[in-house]
């Protein structure tokens, strides 16, 4: 494992089940904006609802949420399958400018019979397959955003021209299972492109995560585990072309921090963690070893921060950003205040360089 390369990163699901209200998911968000928080994210499948639970479309949620936030991020989980791509570039544009640049996207496939059954459009597939067609996604995604250049409205009153249509582009791009030409309907994002996460819980996601993402989170229980993981997908940025460093990797953890503080662990940079099938290894303690623990796998090198999943969103939340959040600033290890205003910018990445207007000018 290397050194840490960048600051803390920290991040929390708001998550709920069976809420339908606003307010639930706002004051969340708020909470965990007080603790200076990258983002939030929200999940979302297309699987059927099970046990009388429903859920709400995330997008549309966290679109809810922008208004009553200032800084947080806002990441909502959005599924590439039996979704049209170019509605999906548009979707996360639309959260981006409402979020005044706040805005990101988890990439995510539906895989199983029974949702495509309730879409009725493709039978179900293998996950390469989906993972392949999810980086599609993401690259055409890239592209619309791309397709109107940063100054393309001019808003010219006296000619009654709204755009310069010289720097609107099509993208015509085609893969593997869809077509796409453009240009977007949505101007080109504040962000320039809202940032892409990937959830890696398994090698079938790597490749798409090493290619398009720039978060990624993994599930380990140990930070040695986690190391081999970054490592991993850090090798295979590089073999696209890609700066490692701009890759960030957060281990996705749930936390039960309803019992109250307990014993230390002997070995905090290790830390106790169980392993859970199909889901985050579950961290069960208090405020100040849950510190510990993140403080000692970010010095480690294993991780360069830490997505995590409160067991109950309302208590857990609270102690930790009240709790493991306060600790953590006290050392010095995590920042105070919001360097800038969009997720980028919290997450020290640039705005990318348009595409289409850096090849006019590498053209002249």
């Amino acid at each position: 494992m290397a050194p840490p390369t960048g600051p803390l990163r920290l991040a929390a699901a708001i998550d709920g089940t069976d809420q339908y209200a606003a307010p639930y998911y706002i004051e969340l968000a708020r909470l965990a904006e007080r603790g200076v928080l990258d983002f939030v994210t929200l999940d979302d499948t297309f699987g059927p609802p099970g046990d009388g639970q429903g859920r709400l479309d995330a997008l549309a949620v966290l679109a809810r949420v922008a208004p009553a936030t200032e800084r947080i991020g806002l990441v909502p989980t959005v599924t590439t399958t039996h979704t049209e791509p170019f509605h999906v570039s548009s979707a996360v544009a639309t959260l981006d400018w409402v979020s005044r640049g706040r805005a990101g996207w988890t990439v995510a496939v539906s895989a199983t019979v029974a949702e495509a059954r309730l879409v009725g459009r493709r039978p179900a597939a293998l996950a390469p397959e989906l993972w392949a067609e999810a980086g599609e996604v993401a690259d055409v995604s890239a592209r619309l955003w791309d397709s109107w250049e940063d100054d393309a409205e001019i808003r010219d009153t006296a000619t009654g021209r709204f755009v310069d249509r010289d720097k609107l582009h099509y993208v015509d791009f085609e893969g593997g299972a869809f077509r796409v030409r453009g240009p977007a309907i949505v101007p080109r994002p504040p962000q320039g492109h809202p940032v892409v996460a990937v959830a890696a819980t398994d090698p079938a996601t790597w490749d798409t995560a090493a290619r398009h993402a720039d978060v990624v989170s993994v599930r380990a229980t140990d930070a040695g585990g986690a190391g081999r993981i970054r490592d991993e997908l850090r090798r295979r940025a590089a073999e696209y072309g890609r700066d490692p460093g701009a890759l960030t990797v957060l281990a996705s953890v749930a936390v039960d921090l309803g019992g109250g503080e307990g014993a230390a662990e002997p070995d905090p940079a290790q830390g106790s963690l169980t392993a859970r099938d199909g889901a985050p290894p579950l961290y069960r303690g208090g405020p100040v070893d849950l510190a510990d623990l993140i403080a000692g796998w970010h010095s480690a090198g294993a991780v360069d921060g830490f997505h995590i999943a409160p067991v109950d969103p309302p208590r857990d939340l609270e102690r930790f950003v009240n709790g493991t959040v306060a600790l953590l600033q006290h050392r010095g290890l995590f920042r105070t205040f919001y360097p800038g205003t969009t997720l980028r910018e919290h997450l020290g990445r640039p705005r990318p360089a348009n595409r289409y207007a850096r090849a006019r000018e590498d053209a002249r």
